[in-house]
């Protein structure tokens, strides 16, 4: 783990790493107890009280988070290679999407920590009231294993700049590269004990970082069932705030006039296969117009078999395998379970492939908008094609899930884009594009998806708590 700006092996208990890329033991990484969680927590508020990170101007918090992202930049093929090797991402993928995402993103909040302005409301002749923004102390992170860096610094940084500790307990499968990064913080000047890296099971470490009193707000990035959890934990402890980043089951909708039907094919999938279709905010369902449903799901499939599946390390690599055996075996179940449901298995196959944890994608037609194809998030490259023939229907299939996160249309019309977008009960929407955003704007969801934003300022805005100072200056002297 990494604790106080050092490595520690609390008790000396592990649990091995197995890499998805050939199932090779890669580690053995600490597993941490509700005790070592403890010691991570209240080092974390010592160091806050202490103010020499809390404390110190915006400006110099903003030089260490900038001399950390050109660390992380010096660093990066070493941590691409992390990646790969504890995700199964393919490191030409580690190195062109996530990392730059990671890098951009501490950057962003860097340059951003002194730019930032209280309030004070005009108009008080007799008072001056003063409406600031404070760090809350010690922030809990719980991350999940898809995007192992980058998602953990959709948070991390915000909570940093806002003049917050930060505990962080990164995903079982993929604690590596986050440990790593946490190691090039200290060398960027970070004080020790402001960044905490806990490793270990999510129902020790993660339910004891949920349980903590001295916890002052929790954010996760992960499933609903977990997500729902800690909220519970939240509320048998000290009732911290409690911001979710949970799943989704993201509606592609395109309409004949898109500018550009191959592009919106081959965007199509892409939403679907990136990561190895392993993403909160994959386009599972592709909401097609009945004019074009043929041709297009045609074009999705021909652009999909282009893909090369195989061994992460591979620069010519462009899906990788599962990150976990009992994940592949899930996804395998769930496309066996649409054949029984009776839609239709255009591509693809219900049969474990034999050269390990890889899954080839799979598309059904026919799908029924209320069956479990189309509701469940597999987490996996298994794409559901649904028509409609009216934007009514469109939207009514669109909204028709338990998620909103993710969503994008396809089309020439403004105006329809306009409508649609406003129509649609999701956090993010895209228009001719997919996935598309970068530091500046929110990300976040609606229903269960959960809720609160990451990124941009509004990011900052789940690790500060308001203040009013009203001071009364009529008649003073």
């Amino acid at each position: 783990m990494w604790i106080d700006g050092a490595w520690d092996q609390a008790s000396g208990r592990t649990l091995p790493l197995i890499s998805p890329r050939d199932g090779s033991v890669i580690a053995n990484v600490t597993s941490a107890d509700a005790a070592d969680v403890d010691r991570a927590v209240q080092s974390a508020r010592r160091t806050f009280e202490r103010g020499s990170w809390s404390l110190l101007e915006p400006r110099q918090r903003g030089e260490v988070l900038l001399r950390w992202a050109d660390l992380l930049d010096e660093h990066r093929d070493e941590l691409a290679l992390l990646l790969a090797l504890e995700m199964g991402k393919p490191v030409t993928v580690a190195w062109n999407v996530e990392l730059r995402t990671t890098i951009n993103t501490i950057r962003w909040y860097g340059e951003l920590v002194d730019k930032l302005y209280d309030e004070s409301p005009r108009g008080r002749n007799g008072a001056l009231a003063l409406v600031t923004r404070e760090p809350l102390g010690v922030v809990g992170a719980i991350t999940p294993w898809n995007f192992p860096m980058t998602l953990a610094m959709f948070k991390i940084p915000a909570a940093l700049a806002a003049g917050n500790s930060v505990v962080v307990k990164p995903a079982t499968q993929t604690p590596l590269s986050l440990l790593r990064a946490a190691e090039l913080s200290a060398l960027a000047g970070l004080p020790a004990g402001v960044l905490q890296v806990v490793t270990g099971s999510g129902s020790v470490v993660g339910s004891a970082l949920a349980l903590h009193d001295d916890v002052a707000t929790l954010t996760f990035t992960g499933s609903t069932e977990v997500g729902k959890k800690l909220l519970t934990y939240a509320g048998e402890s000290n009732a911290k705030p409690v911001s979710l980043e949970l799943g989704g089951k993201s509606p592609n909708i395109v309409f004949p006039d898109a500018p550009d039907l191959d592009k919106a094919a081959a965007t199509a999938a892409w939403a679907i296969s990136f990561n190895s279709g392993q993403m909160c905010t994959a386009g599972s369902r592709l909401v097609v117009h009945e004019e074009i449903r043929d041709d297009f799901v045609a074009r999705v499939v021909k652009h999909l078999e282009a893909h090369v599946i195989g061994d992460p390390l591979d620069p010519a690599t462009t899906m990788g395998p599962l990150a976990y055996a009992v994940h592949r075996d899930d996804v395998v179940d769930e496309i066996r379970k649409g054949i029984a449901d009776g839609a239709t298995l255009v591509m693809g196959s219900d049969e474990k492939r034999d050269d390990g944890l890889y899954v080839s994608p799979a598309v059904f037609t026919d799908v029924d908008p209320d069956s479990r194809l189309a509701q469940h998030e597999i987490f996996g490259p298994v794409l559901s094609v649904l028509t409609f023939s009216t934007e009514e229907e469109a939207i009514a299939i669109a909204n028709n899930s338990d998620y909103g996160l993710g969503s994008a249309i396809w089309t020439a019309d403004l105006s329809r884009a306009h409508r649609l977008s406003r129509e649609i009960d999701a956090g993010l929407v895209w228009v001719n594009c997919y996935e598309e955003g970068d530091s500046s704007v929110p990300f976040g969801g609606h229903k269960l998806s959960g809720h609160g934003a990451d990124r941009s300022v509004h990011g900052l805005e789940k690790y500060t708590s308001l203040k009013t100072t009203w001071i009364n200056i009529e008649g003073a002297s």
